[in-house]
Order: structure tokens, then sequence, then C-alpha cells
């Protein structure tokens, strides 16, 4: 969904018909899994993918046949001879596909809602009943639930007690939950884009930042020299900032949902870093280099009075050991961290703590 919202925004604003489709559930062995989207537009352009393949050829040869219809349906698949044999997806997978004309003006707004919340970050929940005869809930409907679980946005005929129905059955956002079904309805969490400040604009921050922007992290990058945290450099930054980190970081606004990683130049530049960053409200602090050089910023800021207990919690060395030697690598086992810890909700794995340094 993040990567389609930017076309999403665009036909809205331009007012081009389309037809939204998303794969809202699957069983078995499938080439994409729900939350996949795909829009059709009225001369047979597409943004997205729902996979490829037969299934994919299918929705798009219905969404085409939808358009001006101002219905919705959902449409379901088995990959079986039918919709599997030229994939290679012959082992009993299913796959049920919303397919929504968006050419009223309370789709069109629906939509909107949609589009405002995936750039907002702050996380959502889209509901879409798959089974009416099951959920007693309209056909094909759709409910958005903003980050705090509230009605944001309805599609179809909905009265306040079915959507209150519905609501009573959303997980908590910041349990990072997968998609879900329940009495023939499919919730599709969206959660809320962690910002990631990289310290240091450096080859390995701009690696993790170009490879992190994609895995939906916010970027923000802090270097003390403008040319390394420039527009070029960082492209898909949402913030950069610029001068001493002793000036600089002290009085960032960071809280706990911030990842932050400590790459910069240097030893001394490190240790400034951690020395702001040690007491924030950050979910995650991890600061690269060799284990001599982490003991030894740890010793010294045990001695200016840092507490033990906070340097346990710094990542370091930094990213999941997986023999990496290039920057490429580098970036791709810092990101693999990042991951695991913001879906996993803090487990990473061969770690089993934090630190791999102990504080003496």
């Amino acid at each position: 969904m993040h990567e389609l919202v930017d076309d999403l925004k665009k036909a809205l604003e331009q007012q081009r018909p389309f037809v939204y489709c998303r794969l809202v559930a699957t069983r078995g062995s499938t080439p994409q899994k729900p939350g996949a989207a795909m829009l059709v537009y009225a001369g047979g352009e597409q943004s997205g993918t729902l996979g490829g393949g037969c299934v994919e050829a299918e929705v798009k040869r219905r969404a085409l046949e939808m358009q001006g219809s101002r219905r919705a349906d959902v449409l379901r698949f088995d990959l079986d001879h039918d919709y599997g044999w030229d994939d290679g997806l012959i082992c009993g997978g299913r796959m049920e596909v919303l397919v929504d004309d968006v050419s009223s003006e309370s789709a069109r707004g629906y939509y909107r809602c949609l589009a405002e919340l995936e750039i907002g970050g702050a996380g959502f929940t889209e509901a879409i009943v798959v089974d009416a005869d099951r959920s007693g809930l309209p056909a094909a409907g759709a409910v958005l639930f903003d980050e705090r679980n509230a009605p944001a946005a309805r599609r179809g005929e909905w009265s306040d007690a079915q959507v209150a129905r519905v609501q009573e059955a959303l997980r908590p956002l910041e349990d990072r939950p997968g998609p879900y079904l329940w009495e023939g309805v499919s919730f599709l969490p969206i959660a809320q884009r962690c910002p990631l400040l990289i310290v240091g604009g450096g080859h390995v921050g701009a690696a993790v930042a170009e490879l992190a922007s994609r895995l939906e992290f916010e970027i923000w990058v802090a270097d003390d020299r403008a040319e390394y945290a420039s527009a070029e450099r960082f492209p898909t930054a949402r913030r950069r900032i610029i001068g001493d980190f002793d000036e600089t970081l002290p009085e960032l606004e960071l809280s706990s949902s911030t990842y932050a990683l400590i790459v910069t130049r240097g030893h001394r530049h490190d240790q400034t870093a951690l020395y702001h960053l040690l007491d924030r409200p950050l979910r995650y602090l991890g600061m690269i280099g060799s284990r001599r050089k982490i003991r030894l910023i740890f010793e010294r800021l045990r001695e200016e009075g840092c507490s033990p207990e906070r340097l346990a919690r710094v990542y370091a060395p930094l990213g999941v050991a997986i023999g990496s030697r290039t920057v490429a690598e580098i970036a791709v086992s810092i990101c693999a961290e990042l991951v695991a810890h913001r879906n996993l909700l803090g487990a990473i794995p061969g770690r089993e703590t934090p630190n791999t340094v102990i504080p003496s």
C-alpha cells in the first residue's frame, strides 16, 4: 500500500477513473499476501500488482468490466487448473480480492481518507467484508479506523451499530498485527511508520537510508557537514539535521517510536552522539563498530557518569550477524535487525540481549 499511495492520490486529484483492487484474504500458498493492491485505469493501464499471472490478469479483466458501475465486489480465486496452472501454483491456495469502482464522490472520499491516513504515517486499519452472509454486514463494504481505532471513513451502507461491532474486533496497532480474519471480515492493519534517525551521512548511513525507506521507515539524517546530509545524497529523507552534534541532537524531538543509528565517521563523533541519545525515550538505539571500539566508548561514558543499565540497552555491535563485508551487506544486516526489532516486538534472531559488550 505504501508504494501505491502516490499513484492513488494523483488519480484522485486528477479525478481519473480507476478501479481499486486489493487482496483481502488468502489461504494456502499464494503469490502475494493480504494487503497487496493494484489500480486499474480505464485505458487498461495499472499501478501496483497482486502478484502477476493468471489471477492478476483475470482481476484486471473484471475491473475493466466494472469501470463506471459504482459497484464493489469480492472475487474468489482457487489456485487450481483454472488459475494456477500457468504460474505453477496448483497447491490448493485461495485468493479473495476486493474490486471497487472508484467513480462516485462517496468512493473518492473514502479513498482520499485512505491516502491521507497512509501519508500521515500514524497507522490505521482497513476492515473489508469478504463474507456478507456470515458477518451480516454490507457486501464488499469497508471501514477505515485511524491509529486510535476510531472510525475515519466507511464504504457502503453501514449502520453505526455495525461499525461498532467491527470496531470491537480490532487489535491494537502497537502490537503490529498482521492481516487477520474475523467472522467474515478481513482486517488489514497498516502499522505506524517509525522514524529512523541516522546519525552520520557517510557510505553506511546513505546505504541504510536507501533500503530502510523501502522498508517503510521514515528517514531522518543528521550530520555536521551539509554535503553529507543533502537532498541529493538522501533523497528519501523526511528530515535533514545539519550542525554540530552537541548542538543539534539535544534539541531533537524524539519519541518512544523513534529508531536511532549511530554510524558517524569516527570514535569521537560516535561517543558524542551516544552521550546525547542515551537517555532519550527511543524505541531502539544502535551503534556501529568493533567490539573493542564499543568497549572503549562505553568505558569513557561510564566515567562521565552514564548509567551502565542504559548502556546495556544499546544494540552494539550493530546488525544481524550475516558475515557482511561490503557497505551494501552491512546495510542489509542493519536493516534486518531494524525490521526484526520492529516486527517481532523487540526480538532479534541470534541476539539474546541488545548489547553484546558487557559493561564492567
